[in-house]
């Protein structure tokens, strides 16, 4: 045991020696000038690598994405993101921030992907574009802009004449921006692969040979598009023959066998380094030791691209979260929401990046071959014999036990679930379960003029509607979506009926109840200018019934329902005809019956008078006029208890 020690202890001195030196030649400085690429790189591929020119690279790339953030924040974000070893930045393209309405287009500020991908070349990193356009990525609408639901006979994701029309076309804008700023590797840009669509295989089993055929075509159209690098699919097990395919998920050095045609790279674009969140979700955890020991695995099998999805996930501002998904966005990712170190995690990937690059040479050359050194555990080799080059990867498979493997006559401990790197195929530069980096924790303070104008205001200038002051009038209560045209959360739906004597309960003890079936996602319940109820539904399953007692009168009763939408739903098909809003009211208890008010002639009223005055502004005159700040109101104040999505989040 003494030896065993020993011997371990000259170990970790020789990987500190090794790491701290190979961290000096890596650290971040001033940016030199861009060598990585030039006009008329050849971006080619086999089964190890991606190639440039003939040479070899391994990728260690991280999602950040430009709208999550302020763009004053993007420099030193991306400064961090290769501080911690990554050599590339990934993002995704949103169509709807860009094209929010049919024809006019937004490219200015938070918007400004060209300028986002320059910075990334500006600090000696390559990128990677998914243009979608759909993304899913817990976005409204996965992306996609709501203008796009009200193109007749539209079906998006399939072989849909109209969708594929407006798909390609902006495709092609985004396309033709990034080529005009020379931002593809191929014009000596920073930009070495594109995708195409996104995870469709979960989608093309629901529209069969037509979602064959939309497949196809997005491969073909994106590939006439002559950019220059390589097109990949993720999720997409059978992908067309030119398109590389790709996994996403946290293991995808076991669950994935890799691209079927063995001339293509392994290429891991979303490696997930926590969950995101939806209202009602713990924080999300998952250990810097179990990251590391998927990406370690994952080289050891012949990966050469592994991202992190996030690396950074910011913030989701305004109204662009997908339904039920929290503003904060993958705040466990190595740099947390406000784009501060979040330790071990960023730190042991740091170290583990800086011991695959000292290794790099072997992995892209050597001969791999494995060796089994007991039960669940193994030695994966890459070596190059003539030149005595040689990484070795010993993997300790079982979740339980520790172990001591025998590795060229080297006695090697090595904890369960980790996997030891061994640079020169002697010295242990990294264990994944070895955490030497600092931790930290984060905490949270009133800033100086917030503690000094902490003072909570109730504004008492929205009043519960009656049907007759609504202006859009239907016989059956509207879609909240085709109402709001997604410009605001909120739908007030009114209605009125008569009551006689004989229609009122027979006994006090009976009470009546108001029944809202709602499709989603929220909504808040008034008769007679009184408060009922509120409810709401869930991430999985969006619909609910509000089912609460209330008291009637005899004579005319007004029920009102301010309906709300806790975002658009980001994924699945046939998301064009997916609905918000009241769908079925009616009265139980009453001594006549059921009184079904579903078809009896609904006014809706969109949007909230404390957004139009935009009450949550700091210039807000939310003291002129007929706003006033001063009182309290019931709509309010069960406004503030049951929605947990405001006009107002996260501005």
């Amino acid at each position: 045991m003494h030896v065993d020690m020993s011997h371990r202890v000259r170990l970790a001195a020789a990987a500190l020696v090794a790491v701290a030196a190979l961290a000096l030649a890596l650290a971040p400085g001033a940016a030199a000038k861009w060598q990585r690429t030039r006009n008329g790189t050849v971006v080619s591929y086999d089964r190890r690598s991606l190639m440039f020119d003939g040479h070899r690279e391994i990728f260690l790339s991280g999602s950040i994405h430009y709208p999550r953030s302020p763009p004053d924040m993007w420099p030193e974000l991306i400064a961090k993101a290769k501080e911690g070893g990554l050599n590339t930045i990934e993002t995704y393209v949103f169509w709807n921030i860009h094209e929010p309405e049919k024809g006019e287009f937004n490219f200015e500020g938070q918007n400004d992907v060209v300028r986002f991908f320059q910075l990334i070349q500006e600090h000696d990193m390559y990128a990677m574009v998914r243009l979608g356009p759909f993304i899913q990525a817990e976005w409204n609408h996965g992306g996609l802009p709501y203008w796009l639901r009200e193109i007749p006979d539209i079906v998006f994701r399939t072989n849909n004449e109209p969708y594929k029309m407006h798909m390609e076309t902006f495709v092609k804008i985004i396309i033709k921006r990034l080529k005009d700023a020379n931002l593809f590797a191929s014009q000596g840009g920073p930009i070495i692969l594109a995708q195409i669509e996104n995870e469709y295989q979960h989608m093309e089993a629901a529209f069969k040979d037509e979602g064959t055929k939309y497949i196809n075509w997005a491969a073909k159209m994106a590939i006439s598009t002559n950019i220059g690098i390589p097109w990949i699919m993720c999720k997409q097990t059978k992908a067309p023959s030119d398109v590389i395919p790709t996994c996403n998920g946290r293991n995808c050095g076991d669950t994935w066998p890799g691209p079927t045609n063995k001339s293509m790279p392994l290429l891991w674009t979303e490696n997930w380094t926590a969950q995101y969140r939806v209202f009602g979700d713990p924080p999300s955890q998952r250990s810097a030791e179990d990251i590391a020991f998927a990406v370690a695995r994952f080289f050891s099998v012949g990966g050469t691209l592994a991202n992190y999805y996030m690396y950074h996930g910011g913030t989701n501002f305004g109204r662009t979260s997908a339904a039920f998904v929290m503003p904060k966005y993958y705040d466990e990712a190595p740099l947390d929401e406000f784009g501060l170190y979040k330790e071990p995690k960023w730190g042991h990937l740091r170290d583990l990046h800086q011991a695959l690059k000292l290794c790099k040479k072997a992995l892209l050359w050597g001969t791999p071959s494995t060796e089994k050194l007991g039960k669940q555990l193994e030695a994966r080799v890459f070596e190059m014999p003539e030149q005595k080059v040689c990484v070795a990867f010993l993997s300790n498979h079982n979740t339980k036990d520790d172990a001591t493997m025998t590795f060229r006559g080297r006695p090697y401990f090595v904890p369960r679930h980790s996997i030891s790197v061994l640079a020169d195929c002697e010295t242990v530069v990294f264990g994944t379960q070895h955490v030497n980096a600092q931790h930290n924790q984060r905490t949270f303070h009133f800033a100086d003029q917030t503690a000094q104008n902490n003072v909570w205001e109730m504004f008492d200038g929205e009043n519960v509607p009656k049907y007759k002051q609504a202006k859009i009038r239907l016989r059956k209560a509207g879609d909240l979506y085709n109402l709001t045209k997604d410009k605001t959360d909120y739908v007030w739906y009114t209605s009125s009926f008569k009551l006689e004597a004989d229609d009122m309960p027979i006994r006090s003890d009976i009470k009546t109840v108001l029944e809202v079936n709602s499709h989603g996602h929220a909504s808040v319940a008034f008769v007679n200018n009184k408060f009922v109820g509120c409810g709401h539904g869930t991430k999985m399953n969006k619909a609910f019934t509000l089912e609460k007692p209330m008291d009637l009168k005899k004579g005319v009763n007004h029920v009102a329902v301010l309906a709300s939408s806790m975002g658009m739903t980001d994924s699945g098909a046939y998301m064009e005809h997916r609905l918000a809003g009241v769908d079925r009211v009616q009265i139980t208890g009453l001594n006549a019956g059921t009184l079904d008010l579903t078809n009896n002639g609904w006014g809706h009223i969109v949007g909230l008078v404390g957004e139009r005055k935009q009450i949550y502004t700091v210039a807000a005159d939310v003291y002129g006029g007929d706003a006033n700040c001063s009182g309290t109101t019931a709509t309010l104040a069960v406004q503030a208890k049951c929605s947990k999505r405001s006009p107002s989040a996260a501005q």
